[in-house]
């Protein structure tokens, strides 16, 4: 029996970007991988609004973990990558798989979207009841 855990997360776009500002690459290099900062530095005038997408999309997973980030499942442990056709997906490190195995997780699917001043994420874990 299949059964399914949602999470989702919005931020401000404005929020991510003040991090930067404030904290740096400090802030940067906490919360993301290098294939992510590699990724949203490539997007040039919006990269702020794909930075912001990514840190929805690990919070929207941590919460459908039921773990939220912390302790069990940190910033890099999940990363939020873009197949050929600019579909994301995560790729779990680790310790983000042990939590994956633990509830018996079969698979994570990703939507993002962002505007201007908002960035969110929703991801849907499917589990094996």
């Amino acid at each position: 029996m299949m059964g399914i855990l949602c999470g989702v997360d919005i931020v401000e776009v404005q929020r991510i970007k003040q991090s930067f500002e404030t904290l740096g690459d400090s802030f940067r290099d906490r919360i993301f991988t290098r294939a992510e900062i590699e990724y949203c530095e490539g997007k040039k005038a919006v990269k702020y609004q794909s930075y912001a997408a990514r840190f929805a999309a690990k919070e929207a997973v941590s919460k459908a973990f039921g773990t939220g980030i912390g302790e069990k499942v940190g910033w890099k442990d999940i990363e939020v990558l873009n197949d050929d056709s600019g579909k994301p997906y995560v790729v779990l490190s680790a310790k983000g798989r042990k939590v994956f195995d633990e509830i018996n997780a079969s698979n994570i699917s990703l939507s993002l979207s962002h505007c201007k001043n908002y960035a969110v994420a929703y991801a849907v874990v499917e589990v094996n009841k």
